[in-house]
């Protein structure tokens, strides 16, 4: 009983280049939460790049979560669960998970949370590290970033230079946590040469700015990006318009700019509320769009739309597994009672609104069949992930090999209102779907544990090898622009169909990347 004990509630002690770390060995996985990886963006660097941090002197104590980033709280967080923990500026820490920091140097999974760039946490109850470690032996990482305003507002463009901030901070983060990683995670037992990237929503399209930028290159092998278009990205101009809102929300003029360093950062908080909240009244939505914080193309970091860079090759030999759930666009429109009740009229509206008169016709053509509630959302989540995904896909089967699923597990919470909703992948990812709170958004029973083994068996080969076929999902052919090979994920046992929704799909041949994605 005593050897029992001691495995449950172990400490273990590391010696990394970063400096030494007290972490917790429990159950056969040893984790490290908490640790640091760039400077504390505070006073005089908030709003810049992170800095490298120097070494600790003695042992730094690993077994607790870091703050998160600073927040509003999100109404999702009541679907999925609370994201808990002390809010600071001071929050660029990651958390690790490994099966044993010596022998074997294992496959290395680090993923990045979504949130629309404005809300998350790598510590959130659902991002638990363990069970992809344990069954996988692979290491997991999750990672805190600079949020929001915090990390995505381009204010220098805004005040001619007079504040910091590009627009790009937050995804500067993700770079410096990838070069300490490539740096420390070998005394973690984990490969620095064999680190796979995965990420969902804003997650998701944060892998895929990394795989356009020439920074990233040479920092992960592989990328799975969960329902994350690389259609994302603000123009200068346009990032820009969001940092003018946000000072107007100050009170602060542009030709003061600098005062908003001083700003305390809950009245950066509170104005950044009231910008989101224009940015969703249909007024506004063209001047700041639908997310309003995103990384800007600043032309240093991102020069410009992921997915044209990764057409050109900037991602080349970086194997890519992307994807999304069959009706995304739900989890924002489920409990939407002005959506629920379109009528068919209302819709061809919309649809006119966004497409013109003649698209909008052949849509509501090859849309059809079902209510105009179901319509919108399928002409949605096409718009905004499915399309996308598909686009990717094409773009980087020229120069490496690319592997597509959909996700059609239906969550059952309200009456089935959700659907097979965005976000819903998750915790079949991590294998955490029975965690508290957030299980009857999931689902429970022998169907929800056999998909979770499916899922997390082919998100670990694919860390493995670059190719996600496995014992438990079957074989998992490349995906190509003839083919189309999807693997489906959730409506039975896994398997594969060639080209599903492919009239649909065919619609927005003739669209432009501008209207698709964030």
């Amino acid at each position: 009983m005593l050897n029992l004990l001691v495995e449950r509630n172990s400490p273990v002690i590391v010696d990394a280049p970063c400096g030494r770390l007290s972490g917790l060995r429990q159950d056969g996985v040893t984790s490290f939460k908490g640790i640091p990886f760039a400077k504390p963006p505070v006073g005089p660097l908030r709003w810049r790049a992170p800095e490298p941090i120097a070494p600790w002197a003695g042992i730094r104590d690993a077994t607790k979560f870091g703050c998160i980033g600073v927040q509003a709280p999100s109404q999702i967080e009541a679907v999925m669960g609370a994201i808990v923990g002390e809010q600071s500026e001071d929050c660029l820490s990651l958390n690790i998970w490994t099966p044993d920091v010596r022998g074997e140097k294992r496959p290395v999974m680090v993923w990045i949370h979504g949130g629309a760039y404005v809300f998350g946490a790598g510590s959130q109850g659902i991002y638990n590290g363990r069970n992809l470690a344990l069954r996988g032996n692979v290491v997991v990482v999750t990672l805190n970033y600079r949020l929001g305003a915090f990390g995505f507002l381009n204010l220098s463009d805004a005040t001619d230079g007079k504040a910091p901030g590009t627009g790009s901070e937050g995804l500067a983060d993700h770079i410096a946590a990838l070069k300490w990683l490539k740096t420390n995670i070998a005394e973690f037992g984990g490969d620095p040469d064999g680190i796979t990237l995965f990420g969902e929503s804003a997650g998701g399209m944060s892998v895929a700015c990394l795989l356009a930028m020439p920074a990233a290159r040479g920092l992960f092998r592989k990328a799975i990006i969960q329902s994350g278009p690389a259609h994302v990205g603000y123009d200068r101009e346009k990032s820009a318009r969001v940092a003018h809102a946000l000072l107007a929300e100050l009170g602060i003029a542009p030709k003061d700019g600098a005062r908003a360093a001083q700003a305390p950062y809950a009245a950066v908080v509170k104005a950044q509320l009231r910008v989101l909240a224009d940015s969703r009244d249909g007024q506004d939505t063209r001047k700041l769009g639908r997310m309003p914080f995103q990384p800007c193309i600043d032309g240093a970091l991102l020069s410009e739309q992921p997915i044209a860079s990764v057409r050109a090759g900037s991602a080349k030999d970086v194997a890519v597994l992307t994807g999304t759930t069959r009706e995304e666009w739900k989890l924002f429109t489920a409990m939407h009672p002005g959506i629920r009740m379109l009528t068919t009229p209302s819709l061809q509206k919309r649809l006119v609104k966004s497409f013109g008169p003649e698209k909008a016709a052949v849509m509501m053509d090859i849309y059809a069949g079902t209510s105009p509630f179901e319509r919108w959302n399928a002409v949605m989540t096409d718009r905004v992930f499915r399309v996308p995904a598909i686009r990717l896909l094409e773009a980087q089967s020229v120069h490496a090999p690319v592997f597509s699923y959909r996700f059609d597990w239906r969550s059952k919470l309200m009456g089935g209102i959700f659907g097979s909703c965005h976000a819903l992948d998750i915790g079949f990812v991590f294998g955490t779907p029975r965690l508290r709170m957030a299980t009857k958004f999931f689902g429970t029973g022998p169907e929800a544990e056999a998909l979770s083994s499916a899922i997390m068996d082919s998100w670990i080969a694919f860390a493995k090898s670059g190719d996600p076929s496995n014992g438990t999902a079957g074989p998992w052919p490349r995906y190509d622009a003839s083919a189309r090979t999807t693997m489906i994920l959730g409506d039975g046992p896994p398997h594969l169909v060639s080209a599903p929704g492919d009239a649909q799909r065919a619609v927005w041949d003739d669209i432009s990347d501008q209207l698709l994605g964030t």
